[in-house]
């Protein structure tokens, strides 16, 4: 079984978020990038199920600008076996991407697609299901476990009131959740041997895609800074308060 992980460069999650002086957007110059962590979660489990047998290629996607290599190197460190470079400079939309990987999955044929629930730079959360959608294939989205069950893929999903396991009829799409398992670290050989891996380039227009953006950002801001909090002594002053100064009652 061939697996597709797409894997977005994001700012590192470590990094406190600045946003430009002139609003148009989230700093990125001189900025520590890395992949988003619900992809790393994604080429763990994928490189799990390679080593139980269940899958027998893995092959790492980004949609980006040239920097993306970066991250394509570091899922062919972990243990992805080539990659797939669609170098676009300009904003990708969610919808963009999902065409994009239906055009490379129409090209690859893989049996399972799987990828971050989310990314954690726009939060949008819409490129998997949007995906599924474009291919019509069966989604099972914040996996927190997935197995192989005959010709079909078991999921447990996380939902609100507890999890939910759903059967998969093969191809589909699988976005995974923080607690499907914890990512491995590559060790400084496998990182030597992701230099020699492929990493293919292509452009939108080799797929086929218009990716131009459908959006428009008018303004980006930092949320409001938070009031200090105070002391109240008593019930009744903390009621009076909150009926006269805040009035939230």
């Amino acid at each position: 079984m061939k697996l597709l992980v797409p894997v977005k460069r994001v700012v590192d999650y470590n990094v406190k978020v600045r946003v430009k002086a002139d609003g148009t957007g989230v700093e990125t110059a001189n900025v520590k990038m890395s992949m988003n962590p619900f992809d790393e979660i994604a080429v763990e489990e994928a490189v799990r199920l390679k080593e139980k047998g269940v899958a027998t290629e893995i092959v790492a996607v980004s949609c980006g600008p040239t920097a993306c290599q970066e991250q394509i190197r570091t899922a062919l460190a972990m243990g992805a076996d080539r990659g797939i470079l669609v170098e676009h400079d300009g904003v990708l939309e969610p919808l963009a991407v999902a065409k994009l990987l239906k055009a490379l999955v129409a090209k690859e044929n893989p049996e399972l697609v799987i990828l971050g629930k989310q990314a954690i730079d726009d939060d949008m959360n819409a490129t998997g299901q949007m995906l599924a959608a474009l291919l019509g294939w069966a989604q099972g989205t914040f996996a927190s476990k997935v197995e192989k069950d005959g010709d079909k893929l078991k999921v447990t999903r996380e939902v609100d009131g507890g999890l939910e396991t759903v059967s998969l009829k093969l191809p589909a799409i699988v976005t995974t959740d923080l607690r499907l398992n914890e990512p491995r670290y590559a060790s400084l050989p496998n990182i030597m041997k992701a230099r020699k891996k492929p990493i293919e380039n292509v452009k939108p227009a080799d797929l086929g895609v218009d990716v131009t953006p459908r959006l428009t950002v008018l303004k980006v801001e930092e949320p409001a800074k938070r009031q200090a909090g105070k002391k109240v002594g008593s019930v009744q002053e903390l009621v009076d308060k909150l009926r006269n100064e805040a009035k939230v009652i």
